[in-house]
């Protein structure tokens, strides 16, 4: 119970980057990840169990490729264009930790049980954190060297507020897999509230990724839930065959209505404009124009290292003099592929499409509409943002994974391993 306590405080306040330990070269994530890596190793030595999972050995395969192409990068990048050796060294901290978390994390004895309470702890502080924050934003509290606000945009405790978004756009989607696979209806009814907070504190950010994604993953998960309630019932009723009519006939209506709806808005990109941040106005159009030129700048960068990569951190060239007016170290391309891609070259990029991929297919064969939206969520946000460097995001797969596939034979002194059994606890 500690330790998941442990591992939920590390991911749920892992974008808290203003919140930092007087005097030490880290945050509350790492040093909480950190303590829950050094007993859960302690509990290895003491003689505690493992247990070699399909999920397992996914996730040991993905880290020991990426440690190739990394490795292999890092010393392409050396030998032509990486000076500065900062951003490499936290990267590959930031990895280290996640490998440890995630290979350690599928490897437990009663792995799903333990990540599944480790999610109701992490929707839970996550919970409690937005509300504090809250109450900071809106002025009801002080909270001395933290500012909650980039000029009208809602960053809380985070560095920026597309960090604060990301968590937002996936703690959604993983309090709807616990709400909906509830027993107890207080927990049912907290996971659901739990949803509103966190849309609340993402709409506040400003994010239009985020609000893309949200909305993309409500279609998804409704969807699916159709899908779903018309395959699990044998008896036919006038409810059910009225409600496939209306399902049939939704897509030929909407398609029927959409000149009436691109005639009120003029066309379909105002449509698209309206819903970002900057109302289709000179802030979309720079923003757009500034991530094609990261973009077109970080495939150059990977195409011109043979596909090798060039090591952990960043290698984008800052395309705006202002920013080359104060600092000088390379930019992210802010796309987890495209930075993948400049680190590890495509190896890296094919292993983690694989495990991604695989972590999708988990979700789907476990017929977990919650947890498939969620890894959806987790492919389409990876395009405008970098994301691979967050908790949250190998949490959300490593439940995928392990929710997805069966165990196999145990590694200790146990010879045979119980079947999945049903959840007991309120969850």
């Amino acid at each position: 119970m500690i330790r998941d306590a442990l591992l939920a405080g590390g991911i749920a306040m892992a974008y808290a980057a203003q919140l930092s330990i007087p005097g030490m070269p880290f945050g509350y994530t790492e040093l909480l990840l950190s303590l829950w890596i050094m007993l859960s190793i302690g509990r290895i030595v003491m003689g505690g169990r493992l247990e070699a999972t399909p999920a397992l050995y996914r996730l040991v395969t993905f880290w020991v490729i990426m440690t190739f192409a990394w490795g292999v990068g890092l010393i392409t990048g050396l030998l032509t264009s990486v000076e500065l050796l900062a951003a490499p060294v936290h990267d590959m901290t930031a990895y280290v930790l996640l490998a440890c978390v995630t290979c350690l994390s599928a490897a437990e004895p009663e792995a799903e049980l333990h990540l599944r309470r480790t999610a109701w702890w992490v929707i839970g502080i996550a919970n409690a954190c937005f509300l504090f924050q809250l109450a900071l934003g809106w002025g009801f509290i002080h909270q001395p060297g933290v500012d909650p606000w980039f000029w009208d945009r809602f960053v809380g405790w985070s560095e920026n507020p597309n960090q604060l978004a990301l968590y937002c756009a996936l703690f959604g989607p993983l309090a709807l897999y616990l709400a909906t696979t509830a027993r107890n209806p207080w927990a049912r009814l907290f996971g659901i509230s739990s949803i509103g907070v966190t849309f609340l504190v993402g709409k506040l950010t400003k994010s239009d990724t985020f609000l893309l994604t949200s909305i993309l993953t409500l279609l998804i998960f409704l969807g699916l839930r159709v899908r779903t309630w018309f395959a699990s019932g044998n008896k036919v009723t006038v409810f059910r065959q009225v409600t496939l009519l209306l399902a049939i006939g939704f897509l030929p209506l909407g398609m029927s209505m959409a000149p009436y709806v691109v005639s009120e808005f003029g066309n379909v990109e105002d449509i698209a404009k309206g819903l970002s941040r900057g109302g289709g106005g000179e802030e979309t159009t720079e923003t757009a124009g500034l991530r094609f030129s990261l973009w077109t700048d970080a495939l150059y960068k990977g195409v011109t290292s043979g596909s090798l990569g060039l090591g952990p951190g960043p290698h984008v060239d800052r395309p705006l003099a202002v920013y080359k007016q104060f600092k000088r170290e390379p930019f992210e391309a802010h796309n987890t592929y495209l930075d993948t891609y400049t680190q590890g070259g495509l190896i890296a990029v094919l292993a983690l499409f694989w495990i991604l991929g695989s972590a999708t297919l988990a979700a789907w064969r476990a017929k977990h509409d919650a947890l498939l939206a969620l890894m959806l969520s987790i492919l389409f946000y990876g395009f405008p943002h970098l994301i691979v460097r967050h908790p949250i995001v190998w949490f959300a797969v490593t439940l995928c994974l392990v929710v997805g596939t069966t165990r196999t034979v145990p590694t200790s002194r146990a010879a045979s391993v119980t079947p999945n059994r049903p959840y007991s606890y309120a969850g």
